[in-house]
């Protein structure tokens, strides 16, 4: 009996200390969520083709395509998104439709929580400074749990610098810490610098500006060894809509090691809604 009550008591210590985990995450997120969303301006100047006038070719294009004259300069994005994400190795995906929400605050950072069916929720977390993965089974036992480590806010970098070519393409018009290149008549490359960081993106363009295809060479350890190297990293872009004066696209694959034989889009997001919240301090 005595053996039963011990059981039981290191149970509910267990599941008290995982309640109380899943807290303290849940209040990171709301705090970074707000930290994020106080980036944006409060008075945004609007755009004027103009500014772009010294870039290369493909990159007026692509400004011209993505953001209309006289738009409000909004550089956060808050994004919620269906479609399918997978959790398998490439060669077993298991595609699982997912709920997920986003606020995107390029370069200063990103936060991503995602609800899957198969009771898997948490969230990605992304600055110069930190980042975190943090991901639950039936909204309390771990599955993963990484953060801390240069390496991953390296590889969280250049997720949300892609991330914001095509979804708060304001945040990427010239200005220090941004540069712009062209790579031949339909392609150019951006170069974004935060602190100690740097991710260079390259964009594949249509007649009109559209971009069609976004890659790089991205800080990963998504690879047989588990090793953080560079490795190829894109995908497809498609559905744009317009929102805001901003065109952004509403279907995103992407994946590792794409342009090679071993691609794995295992992010398939059809998003559901963006928006360009106002300031919180107007």
């Amino acid at each position: 009996m005595i053996l039963l009550w011990l059981l039981l008591g290191g149970i509910a210590c267990s599941l008290l200390g995982l309640s109380a985990l899943r807290v303290l995450d849940a209040r990171d997120d709301r705090a970074q969520w707000r930290r994020l969303a106080a980036l944006q301006p409060a008075d945004p100047v609007r755009f004027d083709p103009r500014r772009v006038e010294g870039l290369p070719e493909p990159a007026r294009r692509f400004f011209g395509f993505a953001i209309a004259p006289g738009t409000p300069l909004l550089t956060v994005a808050e994004l919620h998104m269906g479609g399918e994400f997978s959790l398998g190795p490439p060669d077993r995906p298991v595609y699982q439709p997912m709920d997920a929400r986003q606020i995107l605050a390029a370069p200063e950072g990103f936060l991503w929580t995602l609800r899957l069916p198969n009771g898997v929720s948490g969230s990605d977390f992304g600055s110069p400074a930190r980042g975190w993965t943090r991901f639950r089974i039936f909204g309390l036992v771990p599955v993963a749990r990484l953060g801390g480590a240069r390496d991953h806010t390296r590889a969280a970098f250049g997720r949300y610098v892609a991330e914001a070519l095509f979804w708060t393409p304001a945040a990427l018009l010239p200005r220090p810490g941004v540069t712009w290149e062209a790579l031949g008549e339909d392609a150019a490359r951006v170069t974004v610098t935060a602190g100690d960081l740097s991710q260079a993106v390259d964009v594949r363009l249509d007649a009109e500006g559209r971009p069609l295809v976004v890659e790089f060479q991205r800080w990963s350890d998504a690879n047989p060894e588990r090793r953080y190297r560079l490795q190829p990293f894109g995908g497809f872009l498609s559905d744009f809509r317009e929102v805001q004066g901003f065109r952004v696209p509403f279907a995103v694959e992407a994946g590792s090691m794409f342009g090679t034989e071993r691609y794995f889009p295992f992010f398939r997001a059809r998003l559901k809604s963006v928006r360009f919240p106002p300031s919180p301090h107007p």
